[in-house]
């Protein structure tokens, strides 16, 4: 696996694979079997992976969710060259905003809701940072997991309105054992909030209506930032010792 740092040897690089199809997934770090999940579908499905790895911090409306989000770059090193990725693209802030993010790509309507509706710009910074790896890789597909649904259908709205020749694939959750959504941000609970996370999930695929689903999840020691449904599927955020988790069903 090669590592890129910068932007030009990347598109130094990305000009020698002209005619091969490329999968791409991009990360911020913390890499799990989630992850994994996406990469072997990319390996799968094209002749040459490239994963990205940045924290961005354009799309942290919280100052300390980002300081403290837990990715450990050489742990990820391993995991992708043991999963066989062609091509590791680890830029900085310099390199991926040399306008120090004075433009930026922004949607009016549904980044709005859901979790955008008390993360103000969070899905300015993930929209901005994903066009500009999209400008740089030029993926032939590119996999996202459906845990970050909403982030998918803004995504995919993006390259439909900006004429982006990309198919964007949508990857199944992966799940623990427990029913808890694989996550980064698990690993910032403690062993008892680990034994007690999986109840989000059984509470919000349970046949209750939404209020109860609610009412279920406070009586259980979650603060729920919401639950709601929109065209057909539920969507829900709910905070757990300071750690915000999200799902969906």
């Amino acid at each position: 696996m090669k590592i890129i740092k910068t932007a030009q040897e990347l598109k130094e690089i990305r000009r020698t694979l002209d005619g091969k199809t490329i999968g791409f997934v991009p990360t911020m770090g913390g890499l799990h079997a989630g992850h994994l999940s996406l990469v072997n579908r990319a390996k799968s499905e094209n002749q040459v992976t490239i994963v990205s790895v940045y924290l961005n911090p354009t799309q942290f409306n919280d100052k300390k969710d980002l300081e403290t989000y837990p990715a450990n770059f050489e742990d990820d090193v391993k995991l992708l060259e043991k999963a066989g990725v062609d091509y590791m693209f680890t830029p900085t802030y310099p390199v991926m905003y040399p306008d120090d993010y004075k433009y930026k790509v922004i949607e009016t309507d549904f980044s709005k809701t859901l979790c955008g509706a008390k993360r103000p710009g969070h899905f300015d910074g993930v929209l901005t940072v994903v066009m500009k790896l999209f400008n740089l890789v030029r993926p032939t597909n590119a996999y996202f997991g459906e845990k970050d649904y909403q982030q998918y259908q803004l995504l995919k709205g993006m390259i439909e309105a900006f004429f982006l020749d990309i198919n964007i694939i949508p990857c199944p959750i992966v799940r623990e054992e427990s029913g808890l959504a694989m996550s980064s941000r698990n690993r910032k609970l403690s062993p008892e909030g680990l034994k007690k996370a999986p109840e989000f999930h059984k509470i919000l695929a349970s046949d209750d209506t939404i209020d109860n689903k609610k009412a279920r999840l406070e009586k259980a020691g979650f603060i729920v930032d919401y639950i709601t449904e929109v065209k057909g599927r539920l969507y829900a955020a709910v905070f757990l010792e300071d750690v915000r988790l999200i799902d969906n069903v």
